[in-house]
């Protein structure tokens, strides 16, 4: 007797593949996947689809986003410059996805939005682990973030295995330490003390690689896609600022977070300050 497939699942795609030619909706869980958008509004609510379906998408982003940053980290690491810096290219790419898909969500209009806003409560963006684990990925660690974020244990398991593990950050540092741009008498493979902050000797280095474009071409790219990577976030969260208060005004979060007035508070974040300051200093007299 044959098995009971179960489309979309383990056993079904397994199935396909040893005695059916498999198919499109069998590789990608086609039907698992489009009944994931569950409304919590009754009757359904038409824009809450739209919601749903917008932020699972980046969630799936979110997922990319991190399968690559951490094969460019590796990459990085074993000083495979060009291959670690395509990836965050395409990271790039993804982030321009994410900044249009802002776009979508303002077709609704604030009625709308309210009309099921109330049965989200508690939940909020905020609590989005994949969002935070990006961030620290890249560099902006801030360990009170798990305070008041409210998620499963296995979440926040992740959440501090990225607060201990190198940020691409710290890799980048590391790299220029390697190539002998560090602070003088560093081990070539020390990663210094204090990476995420503003020191004087990252911000040398920065200088010597863009004065002397030749010399260091591949981490002149990799600089310039690490300094892309960091706009395109600030872009995005300039973009969902406004997208929020045209959406709800002053209101308060759906998390209980003060809405637009704490999302203001994170546009100046930067995961790497010294590719912005080394701006200033290019042309300049040391």
């Amino acid at each position: 007797m044959r098995p009971e497939r179960r489309p979309g699942s383990a056993a079904a795609l397994s199935f396909c593949m040893a005695d059916e030619p498999l198919t499109y909706g069998a590789y990608l869980r086609v039907p698992e996947l489009l009944g994931l958008q569950q409304s919590l509004s009754s009757p359904a609510h038409h824009d809450e689809a739209l919601f749903i379906i917008i932020h699972q998408v980046y969630e799936l982003w979110f997922k990319l986003i991190l399968h690559e940053t951490d094969t460019a980290a590796g990459e990085l690491e074993a000083d495979r410059v060009y291959e670690g810096t395509r990836l965050l290219r395409r990271v790039v790419e993804i982030q321009r996805l994410l900044i249009q898909q802002v776009r979508i969500l303002e077709t609704m209009r604030p009625q709308d939005f309210l009309g099921f806003r109330y049965h989200l409560n508690p939940a909020s963006g905020f609590q989005s682990i994949q969002f935070r684990e990006v961030e620290f990925r890249l560099g902006l660690k801030n360990p009170g973030v798990l305070d008041h974020l409210v998620c499963e244990p296995a979440e926040r398991r992740r959440l501090e295995a990225r607060l201990a593990a190198p940020s691409v950050s710290d890799v980048f540092d590391a790299l220029l330490v390697r190539r002998g741009l560090g602070p003088p008498g560093a081990p070539a493979q020390a990663v210094p003390s204090g990476t995420s902050g503003e020191e004087d000797w990252r911000l040398e280095a920065l200088v010597r690689i863009y004065d002397q474009p030749e010399a260091q071409a591949d981490l002149l790219a990799l600089c310039e896609v690490l300094i892309e990577i960091d706009e395109c976030l600030s872009l995005w969260r300039a973009h969902h600022v406004q997208m929020v208060e045209r959406m709800i005004g002053s209101k308060r979060g759906t998390g209980g977070s003060a809405g637009v007035g704490y999302l203001q508070t994170t546009l100046p974040k930067r995961a790497f300050p010294d590719l912005w300051r080394v701006r200033t200093r290019l042309g300049q007299e040391p």
